[in-house]
């Protein structure tokens, strides 16, 4: 018989060396660092602010890899692509008020996208927590309620002995599927006074495995295999859990069509003879997903985007496997499997008998001739040569992130990421700027490979103060900005519902010149030779900026 007694893990001699004889000095904010480090962080983000000092100052003192943004905003949508990227939890360290605040809209993206960002910000001295009103700078009445419903979960710290727990506590919940950021907040006198807590050498915040029910993934095996016309939509759940060969090997075995959404982007291989691509905000994919009798939803809450704005309504049985047990039949009613992605395919395909459907590719070939005859019916040879220009510029494996910008819009729908984990947009909260300083996060997440970010000139206007960033690490990202004068898609949108366009000109920067100004190389290009200028830019290690002055429209909806 093992009792609990027998499981505790007895300290080293340098464990016990350094509990007995810590360094002298130590602060709150040194027990923070040595509880990342303990924890495997190498890289961090933030912004220094005066409550936060201490952290900062034992980050500097310390092997991890400091990278100052220029915006806690831009800090954050870089840790949410660093976390995108290498699957780890990536701190993020803020100020108390007004610098915590600035953080809020990344870390709403990094919820809607399940990306790993820990939020280490400081807080008002202890005495005025819970709302004492002591006027302390920076105060709020209560910081956490900010963050509490955008943030997995919340850990505020009230002394010294706390913190290494607290940040154990995040960490593992950042990464216990369904992936996401979390909150920790530390007053600032915990941060700044001298310690007595010994050194933190050994933190264990093992993430929980997610594994779906057997009696579920019996059932849904039995459904599949006995299917008509199956078909599976593959939603970014499937990317953040590395699943994308075993949906592969499920989708042939069944011979069942494969329709990636936005957020899912490179799960299946584009041009398989299973695959219906990503165009979903077509009416001819949702006829043909309305046509399935078994459908089988792998990460994906079958949202606005997803649905072609809630447009698509099954006739047949639906499976729906997601990670967060939230999203489980909110559209549609179905075999809701609460498990992780990698986890569920796994055990469909120790369950799941093959399926013989020599028509399916045929079917697939008809659906795509069916969108493509109706894209080129449009006018907008433009749109697709420059995109098409951009797809061949960027390297297969080079990552690639999106602003919310027309181009980004068809890129959704018409690009081939080629592999994986390769494409990412902010399609999840849907605000501004966050391509580039994601691409910058990038950069830093898989040295040595060309990173590419593309924005409107409108969402460049986000995010320009992190040209310095850029400069200063010498990263190799390439920032495409497609310049229409404006907020382009909100002007089309306004012309369309009101008859013409408000607010959506916009005075902006000769961004070539601005981006010399940083020390950054830039270019004007053309669609003719955009993809000769995107290439070469790729190609030239450190920062560069391409900008492209064009015009561009989306294809016509067919949700409406």
């Amino acid at each position: 018989m093992t009792h609990d007694h027998d499981l505790v893990l007895r300290p080293t001699e340098a464990q016990r060396a350094a509990a007995l004889a810590p360094p002298p000095g130590r602060t709150g904010g040194d027990l923070v660092v040595e509880t990342l480090r303990s924890l495997g962080a190498t890289t961090v983000f933030g912004i220094p602010g005066q409550h936060a000092l201490a952290v900062f100052d034992a980050v500097g003192r310390s092997d991890l890899r400091l990278v100052t943004l220029r915006v806690e905003n831009n800090a954050g949508f870089a840790a949410d692509a660093y976390g995108r990227l290498t699957g780890e939890a990536t701190p993020l360290l803020l100020s108390t008020g007004p610098g915590a605040l600035t953080a809020l809209p990344a870390l709403a993206e990094a919820a809607a996208a399940s990306a790993p960002v820990l939020a280490v910000s400081s807080q008002v001295p202890v005495a005025g927590l819970g709302g004492g009103r002591r006027g302390h700078l920076h105060e709020l009445k209560d910081q956490a309620a900010s963050f509490r419903d955008i943030v997995k979960s919340v850990h505020t710290v009230r002394a010294q002995s706390q913190i290494p727990s607290a940040i154990a506590a995040a960490w593992e919940s950042a990464l216990t599927a369904p992936h996401g950021p979390v909150w920790v907040e530390i007053p600032e006198d915990v941060l700044r006074a001298e310690t007595a807590v010994p050194q933190v050498t050994g933190v264990d915040a093992t993430p929980h495995e997610l594994a779906p029910r057997p009696e579920l993934t019996a059932l849904a095996a039995h459904w599949l295999e006995n299917a008509e016309r199956p078909v599976i939509i593959a939603g970014g759940g499937v990317v953040r859990a590395d699943a994308a060969g075993k949906l592969r090997q499920l989708a042939e075995r069944l011979a069942a069509p494969v329709v990636t959404t936005f957020g899912g982007k490179g799960a299946f291989p584009w041009n398989h003879p299973l695959s219906l691509q990503s165009w979903l905000e077509d009416r001819h994919t949702t006829d043909f997903l309305e046509d399935a009798d078994v459908v089988l939803v792998v990460g994906s809450g079958l949202g606005e985007l997803s649905s072609n704005y809630h447009t698509f309504f099954p006739s047949g049985r639906v499976v729906q496997i997601d990670a967060d047990l939230g999203k489980l039949e909110s559209n549609h009613p179905a075999l809701g499997i609460h498990a992780d992605a990698r986890l569920a395919l796994q055990a469909l395909l120790e369950t799941t008998g093959p399926r013989e459907d020599p028509g399916a590719p045929a079917r697939v070939r008809a659906l795509l001739d069916a969108v493509r005859a109706r894209i080129d019916g449009q006018g907008l040879e433009l749109e697709q040569s420059v995109l098409a220009a951009v797809r061949a510029a960027l390297p297969a494996r080079s990552p690639s992130f999106w602003d919310m910008t027309i181009l980004s819009y068809w890129a959704w729908s018409a690009f081939d990421a080629r592999h994986p984990n390769t494409m990412h947009s902010a399609q999840g909260a849907g605000g501004l700027g966050y391509a580039f300083p994601a691409a910058l996060g990038a950069c830093l997440a898989e040295p040595g490979t060309p990173v590419l970010a593309v924005s409107g000139d409108g969402g460049a206007m986000y995010s320009l103060a992190e040209l310095a960033t850029a400069r200063q690490h010498d990263l190799d990202v390439t920032w495409l900005i497609v310049d229409d004068g404006g907020y382009g898609i909100l002007r089309e949108y306004m012309t369309d519902a009101y008859g013409g366009p408000v607010a959506t000109e916009l005075a902006r920067p000769d961004f070539a010149a601005l981006a010399a100004a940083f020390g950054v190389p830039a270019v004007t290009t053309t669609p003719e030779s955009l993809r000769e200028d995107l290439a070469k830019s790729l190609a030239t290690p450190g920062p560069s900026v391409v900008v492209l002055p064009a015009t561009l429209r989306m294809f016509a909806p067919t949700h409406l």
